[in-house]
């Protein structure tokens, strides 16, 4: 009996061990939001609907909710942080100190209840701050009710009206947004201009707005047939107040963005894999003609992301004119529309694959941007590669598009500014120390991997962490776990140098020296982040070697393809230096021919007899 037990007990110990790795909880979330929009006012109030269920093992007490068009107004939080740091974005500066009354963004809260019941909150800044009034135990859902009014800011950061390219309204970070409660807590971060964190669920939104402005969305436009204009070849609906109702569902993801314009067109197109993607911009000299090439060439980079990096598994897409650059939102984007063709397939490709590096995924940008950002960089770098290869845009094919990444990062490493991929978003000392780790510094990341791992174990694996992974929040640990079991490496040496520390590699040729017909190399360490070594050696008659030196801490080496290597033993990370002998005599002696390794100092990787 006794037995039977332990059995059960470990049994039961194991599939809690498992089901952590890959089925993580997370919260569930519904909005319902009708929205009365005055476009003369630049003003809207809402009624939303919220029904909360609370999967974690934990008694919720309170919630919170971002208010991010509070952050549009003097003195804010996102003010004040433009105008102390050392380099505030252009975009920003000082513009939101200069707001008018009538230029700033706001939402006020009007009424809140919980199951019928009002409830005390507080707003601090960018945040609500609420007391329940009954407590939501664990399994169990609540449903949250809110009327509120909120004014839309001249466009300064992703949202607003009226930005440079004459786009009415960009409204993203547009209503009041519950906070993600997970593993680690409540994520109530003040918005400051950075990244966010959200709780999926379904989205059913109803937008009343002048009939005279065509609307592009997140999700799928449920009334078409009563839209038209792009939507559909019918006559708009009419309303007695002049307005028309919009409505738009989107299910499974944590935001929900729109754009809108009285002379938007929307075009769309069925791309290969029955993905219906839309494309709404205002037509024009700087735009109709490269909008119009977007679809065909969009399908195919569809194609290879598809096939490279997971299935995109949303019916839709829209790309949206609007906003002050690019921003990703689920199953749609805002973006600066007036460009030549290769910028504006650039920015399309990159707003789209944070589809599946953060929309589909979901990690807590805030903490981890460099696994959004990053690996969204690496993997755009691959797919514009791509597409100059077909001959579909502008630009040379190269043999490796990530190697300007690793090339970046070591420049800024070795100024001395750089700062641990650990810190939270919104506390690097700089915006170009937090732009180098976000996003060259994640883009390195999976280039030191496929260095270690090798590019077929490499590819293999991150299509195994998305399918793992998606729809379930994963954090770095998940994502170097994936990679180990992938490769049947160890890898945790390389997760806590890489992001914990601002540690570099410097591997440099030693002493080269010939006695008898053989030849001694001494490579040394001069660094304290240890890596495994690709060494190159070309010998006298002209032959060449590749040489593969572990390191113990991998417990394993890289799986070469199609290639001869001789694999060595293990290089300890504890010893300054190694020796290769040979029964050749040697001519040249190169450490990672291939440029892909985060070397700080690259002129010590030669030696030439």
């Amino acid at each position: 009996m006794f037995k039977a037990v332990q059995l059960v007990l470990i049994s039961f110990l194991f599939c809690i061990s498992s089901s952590a790795q890959t089925d993580r909880w997370q919260q569930h979330i519904n909005y319902e939001m009708k929205i009365d929009f005055d476009v003369k006012r630049h003003q809207f109030k809402g009624e939303q609907t919220v029904v909360y269920t609370n999967n974690s093992p934990e008694t919720l007490d309170k919630i919170f909710y971002h208010l991010y068009l509070n952050a549009f107004q003097p003195n804010s939080m996102m003010d004040m942080r433009s105008r102390s740091i050392l380099d505030p974005s252009r975009k920003i500066m000082d513009r939101i100190s200069k707001l008018k009354p009538h230029e700033t963004g706001y939402q006020k809260i009007i009424s809140l209840k919980q199951n019928g019941k009002d409830l005390n909150y507080h707003i601090e800044g960018t945040i609500l701050e609420v007391e329940l009034a009954e407590t939501i135990a664990p399994g169990t859902s609540s449903t949250f009710e809110m009327i509120f009014d909120s004014q839309v800011p001249i466009q300064i950061r992703r949202n607003g009206r009226d930005n440079a390219e004459g786009v009415d309204y960009s409204m993203a970070q547009w209503y009041p947004k519950v906070c993600e409660y997970d593993y680690q807590g409540w994520h109530a971060n003040p918005y400051i201009g950075r990244e966010f964190h959200g709780v999926w669920g379904d989205f059913d939104v109803k937008i009343n707005i002048d009939k005279k402005y065509t609307l592009a969305a997140s999700g799928v436009l449920q009334n078409a047939d009563k839209i038209g204009r792009g939507y559909a070849d019918v006559k708009r609906a009419k309303s007695h107040k002049g307005k028309i109702e919009w409505h738009f569902k989107a299910e499974n993801v944590h935001d929900f963005m729109w754009g809108a314009d009285k002379d938007y067109v929307v075009d769309s197109k069925v791309f290969h894999d029955g993905t219906k993607v839309y494309f709404a911009y205002i037509p024009g000299p700087k735009t109709t003609d490269n909008w119009k090439l977007l679809p065909d060439i969009l399908d195919n980079a569809l194609e290879y992301i598809n096939a490279n990096y997971g299935k995109y598994p949303y019916p839709v897409y829209s790309f949206i004119q609007g906003g002050d650059g690019g921003m990703e939102y689920p199953m749609a984007t805002l973006i600066t529309g007036e460009r030549n063709i290769g910028s504006l397939v650039g920015v399309s490709v990159h707003e789209w694959m944070h589809s599946w590096y953060q929309m589909i995924l979901g990690t807590n940008e805030s903490l981890y941007s460099w696994m959004d950002e990053g690996f969204t960089s690496w993997a755009s770098a691959a797919t514009m590669n791509h597409l100059r290869a077909k001959q579909l845009i502008p630009g040379d094919f190269v043999p490796n598009p990530h190697i300007r990444s690793v090339e970046g990062f070591v420049r800024f490493a070795n100024t001395g500014n750089d700062q641990p991929l650990s810190i939270h978003s919104d506390h690097f000392k700089t915006n170009r120390a937090y732009g180098v780790a976000a996003y060259t510094k994640g883009a390195v990341c999976l280039s030191q991997l496929q260095y270690i791992m090798g590019k077929d174990v490499f590819e293999s694996a991150l299509l195994r962490y998305f399918e793992t992974w998606k729809f379930k929040h994963p954090n770095p640990n998940d994502f170097f776990r994936i990679m180990e079991l992938e490769s049947g490496l160890e890898l945790d040496w390389f997760k806590e140098y890489f992001v914990y520390t601002r540690d570099m590699a410097d591997y440099a040729v030693g002493e080269v020296t010939e006695q008898d017909g053989k030849t001694r190399i001494d490579l040394m360490k001069l660094e304290q982040m240890p890596m495994p070594l690709d060494v190159t050696v070309t010998f006298e008659d002209g032959a060449t070697q590749l040489f593969h030196i572990p390191i113990t801490l991998m417990r394993g080496e890289k799986k070469f393809a199609k290639q001869s290597v001789e694999v060595l033993k293990d290089w300890a990370w504890t010893h300054p230096i190694y020796t290769i002998e040979v029964d050749k005599a040697v001519k040249g002696v190169q450490i990672d021919a291939s440029n892909m390794m985060m070397d700080s100092n690259r002129e010590n990787n030669v030696w030439k007899k």
